[in-house]
């Protein structure tokens, strides 16, 4: 249940940094308003440079060369902040990324840092303990197992199962002492 337990309130912080990560991303990507705002603006003043331009090219003499010249300037003075604009909105989507995904990963990062080489120890014995305790409960096994627990656990944990654990194992009461070895090793009684 221990382990269990540990488990899942691993992957519930994992999930929450995930959260976590998700809304500064969101945050921050609203930011790309604003180099919208100053795409759309350089996009207004090329298109109205334009559009006088092509009001004005019908215009007798001068009229092809002054519409040449609107548009031109539109492209000049709108153009770079159009782009500026466009640079500006890739960047936050840019950090946007970057933020989020640091927010997610470097709190995820330092915790499976600290918990996971201690519950890959703690899987790897549980499936040695597993493996040794496992096989026929013959009656030999049994009095070993019991020896094992009665000469190897702590006292404390042995008076949870039995006020006697050497008297049980004189008398060949197996069962509590084989209830406490289980235990120790983390491990459902047969």
């Amino acid at each position: 249940m221990r382990t269990l337990t540990s488990d899942l309130l691993a992957l519930l912080l994992i999930a929450l940094f995930g959260v976590l990560g998700l809304k500064v991303h969101d945050a921050v990507d609203e930011l790309a308003v604003l180099g919208t705002g100053v795409k759309d603006a350089g996009g207004a003043v090329t298109s109205g440079f334009g559009e006088a331009g092509e009001a004005v090219s019908g215009a007798p003499v001068v009229g092809d060369e002054l519409g040449d010249a609107l548009g031109e300037a539109g492209e000049a003075t709108g153009g770079p902040v159009e782009e500026a604009g466009r640079e500006g909105e890739e960047a936050v989507h840019d950090l946007a990324l970057l933020l989020g995904l640091l927010v997610f990963l470097l709190p995820t990062g330092v915790y499976l840092w600290q918990v996971a080489p201690r519950r890959l120890r703690q899987a790897r014995t549980l499936n040695e303990a597993s493996r040794a305790l496992s096989g026929e409960l013959t009656p030999a096994r049994r009095q070993a197992l019991a020896m094992r627990a009665a000469f190897g656990l702590p006292f404390g944990r042995l008076l949870r199962h039995t006020p006697d654990p050497i008297g049980d194992l004189v008398k060949d009461r197996y069962d509590p002492l084989l209830e406490a070895l289980y235990e120790d090793a983390e491990l459902r009684a047969p």
